[in-house]
């Protein structure tokens, strides 16, 4: 039966407290988010404030050095005397040592960190231009009818990042149609709705095509095939007005000399000959994007668009054998064609759609002073925290209502915590760094190749600390070595079975394989079965299955996909 029951459950479970979590936070940040949440918390926390030493007036600094001569027990004598109250928790606190170590500007030296060339402002923009934009901005200098206007407009929201449109013809135009859907039916009889959706539907191909041509060209288009044939025909239009141009200047030049007839003549029985081949005029695209005249009949863009349309699936796989077969061309003329296909652009959307640039500075130095490499935190720039004494004296003040004091406490204990959080921070990246420096010397001196395989938990143990801290400890942050600029998390990777019986890092494994592939020939790629081999040969063992998953890793096709036939 079902009846109410107390029962007492013992149990324990892992709390993390509001200091907690502050302080697991405070350590995964790098230096540009730290200096933005210490600017955060100065805005809502009343008590920090930022410590300007050139700004300091003289009370400010005889007020300091009053402070520093007190005492711990005098601080907290007077403020008993003052209140005469009951006993409060909080005055139990020794504030006297806080507020000596977080009032006391100290000693700050120079900063040794090394200077860098920063990026120029004038290099910047305030707001990056997207695809909608550009777009948006050459359709406002064109001059078409409303219809095509609007259903261009349509086209391009409907865009993804890659600049393909994800809607069909039928589906853009039933937005467009008055009262579309059912409601259409009421406002319009069954004879106009079908006219007035037809040509709605009219507008949306003209604005499509339209748009296929804009800048950059290709986008508006639904698939890898037709994107890269309307590119195509975009180049063979630009060579042959190219041509047409340079016909234009020979003549132009030829009838200055005083020999129009015979020459121009000439010009014209030649034009007539050109468009007698297999198209008005044949031209053969480069690689710079400039035109040249076909030695033969033989149309690099007329070839180019056949594989695109019909071959595209034997490009893809490099078997140039039977492209070239299926074609029913010279192999150097598939090649010229392949070549062309090679500078389009499959992702026409994606140079307007790229991420915003992620700026990348430096939280620590490795720098070699007297022989010996020590750890400098970067610390320029980030501004330097310290409690507000007006608030301390509010704190002794007896007039001070209790609501005050209360918040005021509130927001020093707040306040002291973040500044205890940013000093461990500071403590566990220096001493996550210090291990680093020491098994990682041959690295800083040699280079990459000197690279040793490290694990987090390793550096863990000899720290004493959870591995979680120090994965938060490096996340996201660089340093600036001898080498150049590294992630922290660069220098922890497995090891695999190398020669001479020590480690080889995963790193330099897989930047092997790479070059190996690379250096491969193109007509007999290796296997993984055969790079695994030559690996052994050298000393690293590793299996067939080991080799296959890093070269996947590495976005590597397989030996079928890169052969060329």
């Amino acid at each position: 039966m079902l009846q109410p029951k107390l029962n007492l459950r013992v149990s324990q479970r892992q709390v993390l407290t509001p200091g907690l979590v502050q302080m697991v936070s405070v350590l995964a940040l790098n230096k540009l988010e730290l200096k933005e949440m210490m600017n955060t918390e100065m805005v809502e926390n009343p008590v920090l404030e930022e410590l300007d030493e050139i700004a300091m007036s003289l009370d400010e600094r005889s007020g300091l050095e009053g402070d520093r001569e007190r005492s711990a027990e005098d601080v907290a004598a007077e403020s008993e005397r003052a209140e005469k109250e009951e006993k409060d928790p909080f005055d139990e606190i020794d504030f006297g040592s806080y507020f000596q170590e977080y009032l006391d500007p100290g000693y700050k030296t120079a900063s040794n960190f090394e200077e860098y060339d920063k990026p120029s402002f004038e290099h910047f923009l305030a707001q990056p231009s997207t695809l909608t934009d550009h777009l948006a901005w050459q359709l406002g200098a064109l001059t078409v009818s409303p219809g095509v206007r609007i259903a261009a407009e349509l086209v391009v929201g409907n865009l993804n990042e890659n600049g393909y449109l994800t809607a069909t013809d039928e589906e853009l135009a039933e937005v467009l149609l008055p009262g579309a859907g059912v409601a259409g039916e009421h406002v319009l009889a069954e004879g106009e709705f079908q006219a007035e959706r037809a040509l709605v539907l009219a507008d949306v191909v003209t604005a499509r095509e339209l748009v296929n041509y804009l800048d950059p060209v290709g986008v508006g288009t639904r698939d890898l095939r037709e994107c890269l044939l309307v590119q195509i025909a975009s180049h063979r239009k630009e060579a042959e007005l190219e041509l047409r141009r340079r016909e234009a200047r020979r003549a132009g030049q030829v009838a200055s000399r005083g020999e129009e007839a015979e020459n121009l003549e000439e010009y014209g029985a030649a034009h007539e000959v050109m468009e007698r081949r297999n198209g008005p005029i044949r031209v053969v695209p480069s690689r710079d994007g400039a035109s040249a005249e076909a030695p033969g009949p033989v149309d690099v863009f007329a070839v180019a668009a056949t594989i695109v349309e019909k071959f595209l699936s034997l490009l893809q796989k490099k078997d140039m054998r039977e492209l070239t077969r299926s074609c029913g061309c010279g192999t150097e003329d598939v090649q010229a064609a392949v070549d062309f296909i090679r500078t389009l652009d499959p992702r026409p959307g994606q140079r307007y759609n790229q991420g915003e640039t992620r700026l990348i500075e430096p939280d620590v130095a490795f720098v070699k002073r007297d022989g010996v490499y020590v750890v400098l935190m970067n610390e320029e720039d980030l501004p330097t925290l310290r409690l507000n004494q007006g608030y301390r004296k509010m704190l002794r003040e007896k007039q001070t209502e209790k609501e005050v004091k209360e918040y005021v406490k509130e927001r020093y204990k707040s306040a002291i915590q973040l500044l205890r959080n940013i000093e461990q921070r500071k403590n566990t990246i220096v001493r996550t760094c210090e291990v680093i420096v020491r098994r990682q010397q041959e690295f800083l001196e040699r280079g990459e190749q000197g690279l040793k395989p490290m694990m987090i938990k390793e550096v863990a143990e000899e720290l004493g600390v959870h591995p979680s801290t120090v994965s938060r400890a490096v996340a996201n942050k660089y340093v600036h070595t001898s080498q150049g600029v590294y992630e922290l998390r660069f220098f922890f990777s497995e090891g695999v079975g190398g020669p001479e019986g020590g480690d080889l890092p995963l790193v330099l494994l897989k930047r092997k394989v790479k070059q190996m592939i690379e250096g491969e020939d193109a007509r007999k790629p290796w296997t993984d079965d055969q790079l695994a081999a030559l690996l052994q040969k050298e000393g690293i063992q590793v299996t067939r299955r080991t080799v296959a998953k890093y070269r996947e890793d590495l976005q590597i096709p397989s030996t079928h996909q890169r052969r060329v036939r």
